[in-house]
């Protein structure tokens, strides 16, 4: 498929077979997602790749997967193929705009107008989503409620956040999000020429 039709066709899904998918599969996902830019190449992000039925269970847990079994979603969170948790780590930005190559004209750290660490495990997250989707697959995205947790539970390290967890696997029907009734904004109002 080509990319405009990837991009077109994909969508957030909240229900998957609970069946494996092939570590090449899920492995070749990850390499896509490790090729993202990211800024001064710093190469913050971190992807943790979770198969294990009984730690996914657990990681759905910190994202209050209850929440949606209670709106009729199912254990979309848990029950899926490979949960993909996309983990940065603002320090490795840091510590790479104080190498000589990145100083500013007094010698000092750039003063960050944006925290492109966040701009970059994004790029991460959506490469992720989009890979699965061109491998026949489908991805959600869940927001962890207890960041702590999940951190312990998958033992990173103190400098790496965790921003989410995409569950990828092969999709079902699925109940589709009430926010969708809002439609597209008018391309006129989203895409600006030449100023705003």
């Amino acid at each position: 498929m080509d990319f405009a039709e990837l991009v077109m066709k994909r969508r957030t899904v909240r229900r998957f077979e609970d069946t494996p998918v092939e570590r090449e599969v899920l492995e070749k996902i990850a390499r896509l997602a490790q090729h993202v830019p990211s800024a001064g190449f710093s190469q913050g992000q971190r992807l943790v790749i979770v198969t294990d039925p009984d730690q996914r269970r657990r990681v759905a847990e910190t994202c209050g997967e209850p929440f949606y079994a209670d709106l009729g979603m199912g254990s979309w969170i848990s029950e899926c193929a490979a949960q993909f948790i996309p983990c940065v780590s603002e320090e490795i930005y840091h510590r790479r705009y104080r190498e000589p190559d990145k100083l500013d004209e007094r010698g000092e750290e750039i003063d960050w107008p944006t925290p492109y660490w966040w701009v970059d495990i994004g790029k991460t997250s959506m490469v992720v989503m989009l890979a699965a989707h061109d491998a026949g697959l489908a991805a959600g995205f869940a927001g962890p409620q207890d960041v702590p947790a999940l951190k312990a539970l998958l033992g990173l390290p103190d400098e790496f956040h965790p921003i989410g967890v995409i569950p990828v696997g092969r999709p079902l029907p699925d109940v589709r999000s009430p926010s969708l009734k809002r439609g597209w904004l008018p391309f006129e109002d989203f895409a600006r020429w030449e100023r705003w």
